[in-house]
């Protein structure tokens, strides 16, 4: 796919399930704004790279990501924010779930010119293991020029809750139903950021996609 190029004023939403034509780069100009959805179901291996330019002051970039991996998946994500000019803002979340002896690697950074002054720009990266074997690497990171900033990043790796599991046992619900339960609250803060047409389709096929994994695990 082409550059993504959002003009000066202009509000766009997309969403990307992966397989679709990403754009290679995203251009943002003064006052624009971009919110992006890629959603990385089970059994596709991904390398995604994604350059984002903050190009025109008041321009906005939200990105978010929600991949689910249950047997041998290899998924890289790799994402730069690139804050150029002043007034700008920035999001980038990230959340997956990695089973079987599936593999994911996530790179992001975020950088900052020396005269983008007054940015705003954050990152998050959360993944849960549901298997010894499964592997996660990620590595947030940040490259910044200016001084009147506010930024962070932050990444977690963890498992299921046991003492939700048990809570939710004790009220009649089974161990299969309670780790469902359990991940698609970890991933609807990405899932809700779907337009609102879209949205309840492409929940249910991620909530049918974990329970598959859960199923079979």
């Amino acid at each position: 796919m082409k550059d993504l190029l959002i003009h000066s004023g202009e509000v766009v939403h997309k969403v990307f399930v992966y397989g679709d034509a990403l754009p290679a780069s995203i251009v943002v100009e003064r006052d624009g704004r971009v919110d992006v959805v890629v959603l990385i179901m089970p059994g596709v291996s991904v390398d995604l790279k994604l350059n984002v330019e903050l190009a025109g002051e008041g321009a906005e970039a939200n990105i978010y990501g929600a991949y689910v991996c249950g047997a041998d998946e290899k998924v890289k994500i790799a994402v730069d924010m690139h804050h150029k000019v002043p007034h700008c803002n920035s999001r980038q979340l990230f959340k997956g779930v990695a089973g079987g002896s599936s593999r994911v690697d996530f790179y992001g950074k975020i950088i900052v010119a020396q005269d983008a002054q007054r940015t705003e720009a954050y990152q998050e990266n959360h993944n849960i293991l549901l298997s010894d074997n499964a592997k996660v690497d990620t590595k947030p990171q940040l490259e910044i020029y200016a001084d009147d900033v506010k930024c962070s990043h932050g990444a977690t790796i963890g498992r299921l809750n046991e003492e939700e599991q048990f809570y939710m046992r004790s009220r009649g619900i089974t161990l299969e139903d309670a780790k469902v339960l359990q991940m698609i609250s970890f991933i609807a803060p990405v899932l809700e950021n779907i337009p609102e047409a879209d949205r309840e389709q492409l929940s249910v096929q991620f909530e049918d996609a974990i329970r598959n994994i859960v199923h079979n695990s």
